[in-house]
């Protein structure tokens, strides 16, 4: 196995090891992690990522590209859903002071280091080098 294909496996493993990490938490309730948030993108995710894994395993690139890159795709909307989801959870409260401290009380935790460094890692593993051109024709 290629040191990129290898990147782009460890990558891909990170990715579906970070969708059962914590990713936000509120003081009373435990940690919530992407099933938590929402189990059916939680399940497309873990889908790419096992077709990336299966895409390195098998040695077609265009495979784990195309996985790679949908990977990103689903990762960055992921995250601006979240940012959503923050901001609104405690728009029912008809006090903006009292849902504003609430909604600051949600942090983001350490899964989300590991599911942008995994796709980080996923994304290098992918990238091809030019190859350089021989003196001798």
């Amino acid at each position: 196995m290629r040191p990129l294909t290898f990147t782009a496996f460890v990558g891909f493993v990170l990715l579906m090891a970070a969708t059962w990490c914590p990713l936000l938490h509120l003081f009373p309730l435990p940690g919530w992690n992407v099933y938590d948030l929402n189990r059916p993108y939680g399940m497309t995710m873990l889908l790419v990522f096992v077709v990336g894994i299966l895409g390195t395993v098998l040695n077609q690139p265009k495979i784990t590209r195309m996985a790679a890159l949908l990977s990103l795709l689903l990762v960055v909307v992921f995250y601006i859903a979240v940012v959503i989801k923050i901001n609104t959870t405690f728009s029912f409260i008809p006090f903006k002071s009292i849902s504003g401290y609430l909604s600051k009380q949600i942090k983001f935790k350490w899964g989300w280091g590991v599911l942008f460094a995994g796709q980080v890692l996923a994304l290098a593993g992918v990238i091809n080098k030019p190859k350089k051109a021989s003196g001798f024709n």
